[in-house]
């Protein structure tokens, strides 16, 4: 049996494996009720500490960590690094913000950020405007976890476009019968597998030279291209585009559905709160990744037919054991289908809680609500798919920076909006159309450059603006400032003119809310670490906050 034979044999096993857990999370702590968008979309916000912890690792930490940043440090050098610091950023603002978006969430039953927005600022259609944005925005985002999947199977020996089509085909049916409780099924054995991937990691860079060696030959190499903004520095001209990249994607993180998601599965505040203090752990491993990028340099790897996606794959190809290669492509495989599932139940779970049940069928039942979120994620999947095969990105990252100009124009009314309640809702739908138009027109503007800095198409080149004196500036953050400036004014504008605003259903106890308090709106047979209570039927309207068919837990 040859090497390959091994790899592939591994890879297969493990798979399969991943695939019968898959169908198989569906009777993972099953409730008495599934067919309820809070069963199948959230996991009846249930999840304990260690749940949460695989979920939230296995949802945020995707694909883009584990082979877009190292292709991004492989092509282009420092400013592929970006992902480190914005990651760093993310874990106080996580502690704060978040802990907030789950009171509320919790206690007025939302499951999307556009559904807090409508409640916040009394505007169905600034939900609505908000779900369409993130939906548009996930897209591109869901594209980037496919392309690593599809590297890892070009790699493996699997070419063409079926491979791909047949995996997402078994992940859409993972994830339309088992919902949520799928991927945070599989996150466990994505960190296992993925743990064992980096410990092997380590030893190879030992083995060949460790890193003084592969920061040497990486300098040199750099230094003799003909690019002037590669390199293991920053030039001179690149702080501002590094600094706005960093900021911009940081607080996309926070606006994009599928961050809400596994945050709002947890079973109370503590819960989050751990979780968000424990995220620093995956920045090392996404340090790590981004370091292995030099290394592949610095051993003369080469990308199978160009595409620089497959940097890592072939690395583990070439300086892994048969074996550990198969395992790291089977970690790679999950890592891209796991947040891939997670984006389309929540944009799935958007579009049904902010355009389906508002606009199409207001008395929509829960099980309506379910059905209708699983059909819609499948289309969310397989519109991703399609996507990968009409674009030709230089970079996959450059889809999740395109997917973060258009998330970040949803920041005023979801990120703000936790802090305030101040903006009028029609200054908000104004800014996040400016934003929208502005970023497009930017993005269309640049022109894409080859590795010399010649021009080879006009338009649509990245997310980088030029100003003009060799300095770059991230479109996603002057669409956003855009956003800002005319919300405040319109804001300003329209109460003076004594245009009323809508009225705001949340109050001030609502973002401290915690697990145990009666108005939250939740399922009572909560199992992960909460103890069953008697619970008796809570008549329709008599207590605030729940309605009819809710219970009351005593």
């Amino acid at each position: 049996m040859t090497d390959r034979d091994v790899e592939v044999g591994v890879f297969t096993v493990l798979m399969a494996v991943v695939l019968v857990l898959g169908f198989g999370a569906a009777r993972w702590r099953a409730p008495q009720d599934p067919h309820t968008l809070e069963e199948w979309g959230a996991g009846g916000r249930a999840f304990g500490n260690w749940t949460i912890w695989f979920l939230i690792g296995g949802s945020m930490y995707s694909a883009y960590t584990f082979v877009a940043v190292p292709a991004l440090t492989y092509g282009i050098g420092a400013i592929g690094y970006f992902a480190v610091p914005f990651a760093i950023i993310t874990t106080p603002l996580t502690f704060v913000f978040t802990t907030r978006a789950w009171s509320v969430a919790r206690r007025h039953g939302f499951l999307t950020h556009s559904e807090f927005a409508s409640a916040r600022f009394g505007s169905p259609g600034l939900g609505a405007a908000v779900a369409v944005t993130g939906i548009l925005a996930t897209m591109p985002y869901v594209a980037v976890q496919l392309l690593a999947l599809q590297a890892v199977l070009r790699t493996v020996g699997f070419g063409g476009e079926w491979p791909l089509l047949a995996a997402v085909t078994v992940m859409s049916v993972c994830t339309f019968r088992s919902g949520l409780r799928a991927p945070a099924l599989l996150s466990v054995v994505k960190d296992v597998l993925m743990a064992w991937m980096l410990l092997t990691a380590l030893l190879v860079v030992a083995m060949y030279g460790g890193w003084d060696r592969t920061f040497r030959v990486s300098g040199e190499y750099f230094a003799g291209t003909p690019s002037p903004v590669d390199g293991l520095l920053l030039p001179d001209t690149g702080h501002l585009g590094f600094l706005t990249l960093v900021i911009g994607s940081a607080l996309a993180v926070f606006a994009y559905p599928h961050a809400l998601v596994g945050m709002l599965a947890a079973k109370d505040r503590a819960t989050v709160r751990r979780n968000a203090a424990a995220l620093p752990i995956y920045c090392l491993a996404l340090a790590l990744m981004a370091l292995l990028g030099f290394f592949a340099l610095a051993r003369g790897v080469t990308p199978v037919d160009g595409d620089l996606n497959t940097v890592v794959p072939r690395l583990i190809h070439e300086f892994f054991p048969s074996w550990s290669a198969g395992i790291a492509y089977a970690a790679l495989s999950v890592a891209a289908l796991i947040p891939a599932a997670v984006m389309s139940i929540a944009a799935a779970s958007a579009f049904t809680r902010s355009l389906y049940r508002p606009y199409l069928r207001p008395g929509a039942s829960p099980a309506t609500e379910a059905r209708v979120s699983r059909w819609v994620s499948l289309l969310v999947k397989f519109g991703a798919a399609a996507l990968i095969l009409a674009v030709d990105p230089a970079f996959s990252v450059d889809l999740q920076l395109i997917g973060g100009v258009i998330i970040l124009q949803t920041i005023p009314a979801t990120f703000l909006g936790l802090l305030t309640g101040w903006f009028h809702r029609a200054a908000l739908i104004a800014g996040l159309l400016t934003g929208l138009t502005a970023g497009v027109a930017m993005l269309y503007d640049v022109p894409k450059l080859d590795a010399t800095g010649r021009v080879v198409a006009e338009h649509f080149g990245g997310t980088s603006w030029s100003l003009g004196n060799g300095s770059t500036v991230y479109v996603g953050i002057v669409a956003l400032l855009l956003n800002l400036a005319v919300a405040a004014l319109a804001t300003v504008l329209l109460r003076a003119a004594g245009v009323p605003g809508g009225g705001d259903a949340t109050r001030p106890d609502d973002y401290l809310a915690d697990a145990g308090d009666a108005r939250l709106k939740r399922l009572d047979d909560l199992i992960d670490g909460l103890p069953r209570r008697h619970t008796v039927p809570a008549a329709s309207g008599s207590t605030p906050g729940l309605r009819g068919g809710h219970r009351l837990t005593l």
